[in-house]
C-alpha cells in the first residue's frame, strides 16, 4: 500500500512504523482475523490506511471520490457547473439522468464502505491490544479518530443515497444473513453518525503537536464541524445542537478564524492556515492531487484537451449581480479555449471560465491541498442555525462577517425582514463563498430549494439556442443504489429511505 507520506510522517514519526505492503490487498475477513492488528504498529498503520481515502497515492482509487467525484455530485449536478470534458457518465450527472448502472456509483459505494470496513476493524481490535507502550491516552485518541472517520463516510453515504445499510462491526462471515443487509432509514444513519461523533468529540484533542498535524487529522474541531453539518442536514434539523457544536469549535484552542484576505485561502501559499479546520494533504508526485489537471486552463495545465467542471453562466451571473469581484477572481479564471464550449460562445477560442480554487496542475500530481472543513463554512452554518432559532439579526451579523471580508456591504434590510428571506440570503452567500468546495447540492437539499432551483435554471445550449431542461423531481434528490449492489444483495431496494 502506498501510504499518504504527509500523514504518515505526522502520525507515525513519534513511535510507530509503516504498515505491511499487503495490508490493503487483504479481504475484510483476513484483516479481521486473530493474527491481524495485534500490535500498536499494526493498528496505527491501519488508521493510516483509513486516512488514505483523503489523499494518498494517485494510484489509489479510494481517493477518487473525495478528490473528484464529490465535486461532480455536489457542483456539476447542481447549478454551479457544467460537466465539460467528454465523459458520458458525467454528462448524465449534469443533466440529472443518473441511473443505477452508472459506474461511478458502483465505485464510490464500494470505496466508502471499504473504508468503513477498515475503521470497524480498528474499533474492534484497538481495545484488545495489550502493550505497555500503547498508552491508554493514545488508544482513546486513536479510537476517536476512527469514530470520526466512520461518521464522515456515513455522512457522505447518507447525503448521496439517503438511507443505507449500517455496518458497525468487522465483516467475518459470508453467510447471506450476515451480508445481505437491509437499508436503514436516513434518520437511523444520522443517529449512528451523531453517536460516533459524540465519542469522537469526547476523545479527540483540540490540537496535535504541530499545525500541519492538526490540519491533517481528525480533531475536536473537525468532529464538531461534522456534527454541526449533520445536525442541520438530517431530515429534521436540530438548530440548537448545530449552534452548540459550532460554539464548541469556536472555543477550541486551535484558534480558528477567518483569514483577512480571501485570496490567501486559495493561492497555494497558505495551506493549513488558521481558517482551515481539516485539509486533504498533498505533497506532489505519487502523493499528488489531480483536480487541477482536470479543470485548469491550457496556460496552467500545459495541455489542450477540454476541461471538466466548467463554471456555469448562472454562477458567474450570481457573482456579478453581487459585485463580488474578490471571490469571483479567486475562484474563477477566464481564458480562451481551443475547443468548442456549447455554453460559452459555441466556437473555438471563445473565452470561458475555469475553476481556479486550486492553482497548479502539476502533471496530475499537484501539491495544492483541498479543504475538508474551513471556518467560513461554520460561520455561515451558525447563521443558518441562529435563523432557524428565530435570531434573525444575530444570523445577519454572522453573514456580514463573511461578506465584509470580501469588501461587500452588510446584508440589506430586505434580507432580515423574515426567516425565509434570511434563509435565502444565507443560501446565496454560501454559494459565492463555497463554490467548487463540494457543498452546493447539499445546501439546496437542506433548504428545500433543490427542485425549484434546478427547474428554474435558464441555461442555454448555444448549439440549438434551446434552454436545458433539467426536469428535477423529488426522486432525483438522491442517487440510485448501484445495480451491482442490488444484484448481490436481494434485500436492497431503490427509493428514498
Amino acid at each position: 500500500m502506498k501510504i499518504n507520506k504527509f500523514i504518515l510522517t505526522v502520525v507515525l514519526a513519534v513511535v510507530f512504523t509503516a504498515c505491511d505492503d499487503r495490508l490493503d490487498l487483504l479481504p475484510i475477513s483476513d484483516e479481521s482475523s486473530s493474527t491481524a492488528f495485534t500490535t500498536p504498529n499494526q493498528i496505527e498503520a491501519a488508521l493510516i490506511g483509513a486516512y488514505d481515502a483523503f489523499g494518498g497515492s494517485t494510484e489509489n482509487f479510494y481517493n477518487e471520490y473525495y478528490q473528484w467525484d464529490v465535486l461532480n455530485f455536489q457542483e456539476t449536478r447542481a447549478d454551479n457547473c457544467y460537466a465539460g470534458g467528454d465523459t458520458p457518465e458525467l454528462f448524465a450527472i449534469d443533466f440529472l439522468n443518473i441511473v443505477s448502472t452508472n459506474t461511478r456509483l458502483t465505485w464510490h459505494w464500494g470505496a466508502l464502505y471499504s473504508v468503513i470496513g477498515k475503521v470497524n476493524n480498528i474499533l474492534e481490535r484497538a481495545p484488545l491490544i495489550e502493550d505497555e507502550e500503547f498508552q491508554e491516552s493514545r488508544r482513546d485518541e486513536l479510537m476517536g479518530e476512527a469514530y470520526f472517520l466512520r461518521a464522515y463516510h456515513y455522512y457522505h453515504l447518507v447525503t448521496m443515497w439517503s438511507g443505507v445499510p449500517i455496518i458497525t462491526s468487522a465483516t467475518v462471515s459470508t453467510e447471506p444473513e450476515d451480508i445481505h443487509l437491509f437499508r436503514s432509514t436516513s434518520d437511523e444513519v444520522y443517529a449512528q453518525i451523531m453517536a460516533d461523533l459524540e465519542l469522537a468529540i469526547a476523545n479527540l484533542p483540540q490540537q496535535y503537536s504541530s499545525v500541519a498535524e492538526t490540519k491533517s487529522r481528525a480533531t475536536f474541531g473537525a468532529a464538531n464541524a461534522l456534527a454541526a453539518k449533520a445536525s442541520l442536514q438530517k431530515p429534521t434539523p436540530d438548530y440548537q445542537a448545530a449552534l452548540s457544536y459550532i460554539n464548541a469549535l469556536e472555543s477550541s484552542s486551535a484558534g480558528y478564524r477567518l483569514l483577512d484576505n480571501y485570496n490567501e485561502l486559495f493561492d497555494g501559499n497558505n495551506e493549513n492556515n488558521a481558517e482551515s479546520i481539516m485539509e486533504m494533504q498533498f505533497t506532489g508526485g505519487t502523493e499528488g492531487s489531480f483536480r487541477g489537471q482536470l479543470t485548469l486552463p491550457p496556460s496552467l495545465s500545459g495541455d489542450q484537451w477540454r476541461k471538466f467542471m466548467t463554471p456555469s453562466q448562472d454562477l458567474i451571473a450570481a457573482y456579478q449581480r453581487e459585485g463580488d469581484n474578490v471571490r469571483l477572481n479567486a475562484s474563477v479564471i477566464f481564458e480562451s479555449a481551443p475547443w468548442i464550449d456549447e455554453y460559452w460562445g459555441n466556437a473555438i477560442n471563445s473565452t470561458i471560465p475555469f475553476v481556479y480554487k486550486w492553482k497548479t496542475a502539476g502533471g496530475w500530481a499537484s501539491d495544492n491541498n483541498n479543504y475538508l472543513f474551513r471556518y467560513a463554512d461554520m460561520v455561515l452554518l451558525k447563521a443558518e442555525a441562529l435563523n432557524g432559532l428565530g435570531s434573525i439579526n444575530e444570523a445577519a451579523a454572522e453573514v456580514n462577517r463573511v461578506r465584509n471580508r470580501v469588501n461587500l456591504a452588510d446584508l440589506p434590510a430586505s434580507a432580515t425582514a423574515s426567516q425565509a428571506a434570511m434563509r435565502q440570503a444565507i443560501l446565496d452567500e454560501r454559494r459565492l463563498e463555497l463554490a467548487f468546495e463540494g457543498e452546493r447540492w447539499n445546501d439546496l437539499v437542506r433548504n428545500n430549494a433543490i427542485i425549484s432551483t434546478m427547474n428554474s435554471l435558464r441555461e442555454i445550449d448555444l448549439r440549438t439556442s434551446d434552454p436545458v431542461e433539467y426536469n428535477m423531481t423529488e426522486d432525483k434528490i438522491y442517487v440510485p443504489i448501484p445495480q451491482t449492489e442490488m444484484d448481490l444483495n436481494p434485500n436492497l431496494e431503490q427509493g428514498r429511505m
